[in-house]
């Protein structure tokens, strides 16, 4: 497995909820990130994660990726926002998942970021390609990141760097990269809150778990995580927060 596809998969374990398989995960997520160029950014993120408690590590990430402050985990959301054409978006992805042999399932939606970094692992041309056409909306979620002086600034900016050429340094940078894409709106950049964004439930990728290759197996570092009942259980402990809605 070569080092981008290594870097993708943390990454997409440690962009998923923090529950308690990450915790126990730790000290192997740590091992296949210790000998990998372009890692060093996962392994201080992994570093916080081990010095911080459980329940604070789980508030700062519902804090951390809220629409309201333009920074959003689901792809199509930069591209898309609350429109019809995020529904073709989503059924597209899937798509691109089966044709590669991989099924999906859970309760997340196939844009979440952490779902297209497991498949982006597992094949990394196909996965490279979906990653570059969201590259504008990935940057633009570094940037507000960075912004935050949040630690998953550092796990997003080891997956920006193992796209072709280098990240761009401004919104305008970063904006400018969807000219040179497929002609959409960055309905998800404009404005002062953004769009009110229905999720709903529906299909989703269960990670590792949901990702099953229906040929030959994908031989992988670490058991699979569970997203599905991290999602359930951040829902009972921030009751406040309402899943299948972001405002």
């Amino acid at each position: 497995m070569n080092h981008d596809a290594l870097i993708r998969l943390v990454a997409a374990r440690c962009l998923a909820y923090p529950d308690e398989r990450l915790y126990a995960e730790l000290p192997l997520l740590r091992e296949v990130v210790a000998d990998t160029p372009g890692a060093e950014g996962l392994t201080g993120f992994l570093d916080h994660v081990a010095a911080t408690e459980p329940l604070e590590m789980a508030a700062h990430y519902s804090d951390t990726f809220d629409t309201r402050n333009r920074r959003c985990l689901y792809l199509t959301w930069w591209t898309d926002g609350d429109t019809r054409r995020r529904g073709l978006s989503l059924v597209r992805i899937k798509r691109i998942y089966r044709r590669h042999g991989l099924e999906f399932g859970g309760e997340e939606l196939p844009d979440f970021l952490p779902a297209a970094l497991e498949f982006a692992g597992q094949c990394v041309e196909a996965g490279t390609e979906l990653l570059q056409e969201h590259r504008a909306g990935l940057e633009l979620l570094r940037l507000a990141l960075d912004a935050a002086d949040t630690p998953y600034t550092r796990v997003v900016e080891a997956v920006c760097a193992t796209l072709p050429g280098p990240s761009p340094r401004t919104k305008e940078e970063a904006k400018a990269l969807a000219r040179s894409g497929p002609p959409r709106e960055l309905v998800g950049l404009d404005g002062p809150a953004g769009p009110d964004l229905v999720v709903g439930p529906g299909p989703g990728l269960d990670l590792l778990a949901g990702l099953e290759p229906q040929g030959p197996g994908v031989d992988l570092p670490w058991p699979a995580p569970r997203p599905g009942a991290a999602r359930q259980e951040r829902r009972e402990r921030h009751p406040r927060r309402t899943e299948g809605t972001v405002h």
